[in-house]
């Protein structure tokens, strides 16, 4: 079995992070050799990588998803499983951490795994995670539901705004006493 776990620190809310990481299609504008992610439905993906010039599809079940704070998930019918977390470090960073277990299939993924190449492109992937979210400053979309033992629970409501980088208490923005009243839109 090979592990990995890394991690890195986004200058961005924890819910903008953590709603940009939901947008598992957006997954090839960072993960480098991710050719696509199709989301099947609220708990199941299907996956298109080519790993070292060989292509691999594959599908995972999201087993458990909590908002802001983490997402797992399984490879059906593969060794392979992994974690993404969430953990404000402030108003404005979030440390993302990813650990990922699988069991390397043949001698080219025994030896990857054996040198570090495996936490390499994980690390990088992150890095380029973090270069597209606080590119963006917010996440292109969010979902809010909740997965518990791979069963979507509770509510998938959207965000009040379309602004992910901004906490429940911030959607809306105090007005002014003293500012004059906006023009009457018909």
């Amino acid at each position: 079995m090979s592990d990995v776990m890394e991690s890195v620190d986004v200058a961005v809310p924890v819910r903008a992070a953590y709603d940009q990481w939901t947008q598992f299609e957006e997954f090839p504008r960072f993960m480098d050799d991710v050719d696509r992610v199709e989301q099947v439905d609220e708990t199941r993906l299907r996956w298109a990588a080519t790993i070292d010039g060989v292509h691999e599809e594959w599908d995972a079940a999201i087993t458990e998803q909590q908002p802001d704070e983490r997402i797992a998930w399984r490879a059906v019918g593969k060794g392979m499983a992994g974690i993404v977390t969430f953990q404000p470090l402030g108003e404005q960073s979030t440390r993302v951490s990813v650990r990922m277990s699988w069991e390397p299939d043949g001698p080219v993924e025994k030896v990857g795994a054996a040198l570090g190449i495996d936490a390499s492109h994980v690390r990088q992937d992150l890095a380029r995670f973090k270069d597209l979210i606080e590119h963006q400053r917010v996440a292109s979309g969010g979902w809010r539901g909740e997965v518990v033992a791979g069963e979507r629970i509770g509510d998938a409501r959207p965000p009040a705004s379309t602004d992910t980088s901004l906490r429940d208490d911030q959607d809306r923005i105090p007005e002014r006493p003293d500012a004059p009243e906006p023009p009457p839109t018909w």
